[in-house]
């Protein structure tokens, strides 16, 4: 019967028997192994060399080797290599099986962890939810509005609706010319000069992600679908959702100071008044609301159209705000009174689907289904000038707070410049094939313009070079926003992130 080393499949010069599992080894071999293992390479039993049992065999004379020159001698080296060979090779296998049970106890461990993350995330979203709703059951009165014949308010639910035209009335007209007249002076005492606190360029290029805030809204209905930024408070950005509400939070304390409930269908528009703790939003569900943020509570529900409300803007007065519609008409009320001043029908065949106005407040532009973007003159309610060159429906228009340019886009990849002045488009900054153009937004001077839609850019003006580009959203940005100065930029997407640039 012949022997066979466990390690080296060899016949052993010196064989021993392992007690602890019967192995037979090579003595050199094992007593190497036991060196660094010092365990059974059978069964991992603990083992020492003095328990190794040899066995008795006839000796097998081998020749001395003459020199270390000679055949022989090479041939031990080669044998010595061979041994070394087979118990790394051994060793090898053994930490093969190791590892490859390790990592299967990992997966399991990852995947229990990532249920348990997800089941947390479930419940934290609900209780954020509950809360949202216990809030104005807590004491806090809601913000009583004196009744006006034509005001909009809430009663069980039922919203009582201005059903006629209070007019454009000459007290309201000298209001919007006196405004426009600080506003431009104000413009002109500026001139050309750039805030010395406004982020150069060369800052702006390093921006990076500083936070990224994923429960804002319900992560049953995703989707964030616009931003604002209170312009006298920094810290408070303003949201809406697919989940029909809209969300007031602290980017400092990095907490929800309100969730807005009380539209039936997504909020699609967003405006923080600069001025006042209140918010507006608007709703395909044809209603905009005015809201008190200390209460959570809808101050007056503004139902002016027969379609989805598709544009919001607020006047620079703070006390008026104009909406667009599917319903082809653009609206013009008093969120004082609650009272519809003036709604007039685009004469085209096609709904709006934006609106914004001008810093000076006097003119406004809107855009339509059919690739128009239009220009409007509020006190003469009437058509002054069209801009045509788009194709698609214009989803994003912005003007410059020099009052000199207007910025647009539609479905056709591409942001369009124009210049108010000359009335004719001086610029087009063309996008990837298939870009999708979501928001635009020119900062406090005019110096920058972001651009929100399959990511985030950020354009030089004048020069109108790219500076930089974010592309953290998984999914199409739906809106974007410059701080004070250009200090931070926030974004929202349809990944149910609220996400923040800035200077580390």
């Amino acid at each position: 019967m012949s022997l066979i080393c466990s390690i080296s499949n060899e016949v052993p010069e010196h064989p021993c028997i392992s007690p602890k599992s019967g192995a037979i080894f090579e003595r050199r071999l094992i007593e190497k192994y036991l060196v660094e293992n010092e365990c059974d390479p059978i069964n991992g039993q603990p083992l020492t060399a003095d328990e190794l049992v040899d066995v008795k065999t006839p000796p097998i004379v081998r020749p001395k080797p003459p020199s270390a020159t000679s055949i022989p001698a090479t041939l031990k080296t080669m044998q010595d290599e061979w041994d070394a060979l087979m118990l790394h090779s051994f060793t090898q296998r053994q930490q093969l099986q190791t590892a490859r049970q390790e990592l299967s106890h990992a997966l399991y461990q990852h995947d229990a962890a990532c249920r348990v993350i997800a089941r947390l995330n479930k419940e934290v979203t609900a209780a954020r939810e509950a809360l949202a709703t216990l809030k104005p059951q807590t004491g806090i009165s809601a913000i009583q509005v004196a009744p006006q014949p034509s005001i909009a308010s809430e009663a069980a639910g039922v919203a009582t609706q201005p059903v006629e035209q209070a007019g454009m009335s000459a007290e309201v007209i000298q209001i919007l010319q006196d405004k426009a007249t600080v506003l431009t002076q104000e413009r002109k005492k500026k001139g050309r000069t750039v805030p010395e606190e406004l982020v150069s360029q060369e800052k702006l290029r390093g921006f990076l992600t500083l936070a990224s805030h994923p429960g804002l809204h319900s992560a049953s209905v995703p989707g964030i679908l616009a931003l604002d930024i209170n312009h006298s408070d920094q810290s408070k950005i303003l949201t809406g959702g697919n989940d029909k509400n809209a969300t007031v939070f602290n980017k400092d304390t990095e907490q929800i100071v309100a969730v807005l409930k009380g539209h039936t269908k997504k909020v699609t528009k967003v405006i923080f008044h600069p001025e006042e703790d209140t918010v507006i939003t608007a709703s395909p569900d044809a209603c905009m609301r005015v809201w008190h943020v200390p209460t959570s509570q809808t101050q007056l529900l503004l139902r002016c159209h027969e379609g989805p409300v598709t544009g919001l803007s607020l006047h620079p007065t703070g006390d008026y705000v104009l909406s667009t519609s599917s319903d082809k008409h653009w609206a013009f009320s008093d969120i004082r009174s609650g009272r519809l001043l003036t709604k007039v029908a685009d004469t085209a065949e096609f709904g709006l689907t934006t609106a914004q106005f001008h810093p000076d407040g006097l003119i406004f532009g809107t855009g339509t289904e059919d690739s128009q973007v239009k220009i409007w003159d509020l006190k003469e309610q009437s058509n002054v000038a069209n801009f045509a060159g788009h194709t698609g429906p214009i989803t994003a228009i912005s003007f410059s707070e020099n009052g000199y340019y207007l910025a647009t886009a539609a479905d056709d990849a591409c942001v369009k410049l124009w210049d108010l002045r000359k009335l004719k488009n001086f610029k087009t900054i063309q996008l990837d094939d298939g870009y999708e153009v979501k928001d635009l937004c020119f900062d406090q001077s005019g110096t920058y313009l972001a651009i929100a839609g399959t990511d985030i850019r950020v354009y030089l003006c004048k020069q109108w070079q790219e500076l930089k580009v974010f592309n953290d959203h998984t999914a199409l940005a739906t809106g974007v926003r410059f701080g004070k100065h250009a200090q931070y930029i926030a974004s929202t997407s349809m990944d149910r992130t609220l996400k923040l640039y800035g200077v580390e």
